[in-house]
């Protein structure tokens, strides 16, 4: 069975490309379809993913109010987050509880290599 990973990024064109890159590299790609906060956080606690590739900057949510709640909710502890961002934020995703950040603009192979990553330390 193929590792989930859910995008939430608000950029079109960007999710398109990521939704085909990791499906050809073997996961399953699944998008977030929600805008607000409250939705987000349904979709992840419905999707169960292993891994939740999440921007920062989101249109109807701020990522890192997001990723609070997902810490803090009953049933998602397992979930792997990896943030991404133009802007470095790295240290902040890492004091706010994301398992890795990833500077936009990043080459493919580094960004598989965080998920896979991320997807063998969910399963030890």
């Amino acid at each position: 069975m193929p590792a989930r990973v859910l995008l939430i990024e608000d950029d079109s064109v960007m999710l398109s490309l990521l939704h085909t890159l990791l499906s050809m590299e073997g996961y399953e790609a699944l998008q977030m379809q929600e805008e607000n906060l409250e939705g987000m956080l349904r979709s992840i606690q419905q999707e169960k993913p292993d891994v939740v590739l999440m921007d920062v900057n989101l249109r109807g949510a701020d990522g890192f109010d997001l990723l609070r709640c997902i810490r803090q909710e009953k049933g998602l502890e397992g979930v792997r987050v990896l943030m991404t961002s133009g802007m470095d934020f790295g240290g902040r995703c890492e004091e706010e509880g994301a398992d890795g950040f990833i500077l936009k603009p990043y080459m493919p192979e580094e960004l598989i290599r965080q998920i896979r990553h991320l997807v063998e330390a969910g399963t030890k």
